[in-house]
């Protein structure tokens, strides 16, 4: 912890000073170009790879950047959703993979998980078609199955996201897109779904 009431304490004296007007602006409201759903990795900072600034993006992360399928039952990310789509007017949703994530990991692993049972059922409920999309593609069990898992994560996230009312709303009536990107944490590169071509590509 001292460490990081050390920087609280460099953050108040020579960083806030350089954005002191923005903060100031911002504090009478918000209006993010994108809300970004993530995961809660610690070497993953969206604003760090965006070069994004304060309110510039709504964050939402959580293990394996996974979106519930919609039904019925509410819970934290299904309200973040609808408070970014609805509330804020998002124009833009970036679900955002990383290279090396443990969840998915997990996913392909699950003894790894047995003592994270919590966990073990997050990635069940939410992740699991993952696993069909690589045994229909031949890659489940190959040399770069983690890549393909990750990659096939944030497809099967973008399926269940188009479910949620409100955001199907906002696509219909061409307000909203839809982005999807994986991270790599050694380069720093990120590749971004294409539509058109149907594969991920470096941006």
């Amino acid at each position: 912890m001292k460490d990081i009431i050390a920087g609280v304490r460099t953050f108040q004296r020579e960083v806030y000073p350089q954005y002191r007007e923005l903060f100031e602006k911002l504090a009478a409201g918000q209006s993010p170009e994108a809300l970004v759903i993530t995961c809660s990795d610690s070497r993953v900072d969206p604003f760090l790879f965006t070069n994004a600034q304060p309110g510039q993006l709504f964050v939402l992360r959580n293990a394996g950047n996974l979106v519930p399928k919609y039904d019925g039952i509410i819970g934290g990310v299904t309200a973040t959703i609808e408070f970014a789509v609805v509330g804020l007017r998002v124009p833009n949703i970036i679900v955002c993979g990383h290279s090396g994530c443990g969840a998915i990991h997990g996913l392909m692993h699950p003894e790894s998980l047995q003592n994270m049972p919590h966990v073990a059922d997050w990635l069940h409920h939410h992740a699991e078609p993952v696993l069909g999309k690589l045994a229909l593609s031949g890659r489940l069990g190959g040399p770069d199955e983690m890549l393909q898992a990750v990659d096939a994560n944030v497809l099967v996230q973008l399926d269940n996201l188009r479910a949620h009312p409100c955001v199907a709303e906002a696509l219909a009536a061409g307000r909203l897109a839809l982005h999807g990107w994986v991270y790599d944490i050694v380069t720093g590169n990120i590749r971004a779904y294409d539509d058109k071509w149907q594969q991920f590509a470096t941006l």
